[in-house]
């Protein structure tokens, strides 16, 4: 059996949260996204953006790794909200959460969103939301079965001239 373990990212998992980050925008939003924007993205690019981030993480953010039998295989990063009608002092933000297909469907993705809930706990936030496209069914219920709502927020993204709309989700943190 596979040993699970979250723990937090450092400047040296820079490169395999990159390979993640890539990978599963690549996997999970085929036929979602544009394909000119999923072709062009750039392991190596995001690679230098996240050892720059993981060098100097901001306050109230964390990111956090699941690692199985010693492989980055998801991430989760959590800060405080970036939406102009909540509040930042009590409202955090799941600002990305991924995992490798192959890692689907074993608990993990469960791991790292409590493991992500209780980071915001701890950065003293007591509500919490996030951002998921609206047509990713998959998302949106694993979300759902973890006590995630939509709250009524909703954006539309210009990716490459295709209009994406997003939803917003929201879930107390009063429980964890």
């Amino acid at each position: 059996m596979s040993t699970i373990e979250v723990r937090p990212a450092t400047e040296a998992d820079a490169a395999d949260v990159a390979h993640v980050h890539v990978t599963t925008w690549q996997q999970a939003y085929d036929g979602l996204l544009p394909a000119t924007l999923l072709d062009n993205l750039s392991v190596e690019q995001r690679t230098h953006w996240w050892a720059e981030f993981l060098a100097d993480v901001p306050a109230r953010n964390t990111v956090l790794v699941a690692v199985v039998d010693g492989r980055v295989v998801g991430f989760v990063g959590v800060c405080p909200t970036r939406d102009e009608d909540l509040d930042p002092d009590t409202t955090g933000e799941v600002a990305a959460i991924y995992l490798l297909r192959p890692w689907w469907d074993r608990g993990i993705g469960a791991q790292l969103i409590t493991a992500a809930e209780e980071a915001l706990v701890g950065h003293g936030f007591t509500d919490a939301t996030l951002w998921v496209l609206a047509d990713n069914d998959r998302a949106r219920t694993f979300y759902e079965r973890r006590g995630w709502v939509p709250d009524g927020g909703e954006r539309t993204e210009d990716l490459h001239g295709r209009l994406v709309p997003e939803l917003r989700y929201w879930r107390s943190l009063s429980d964890r």
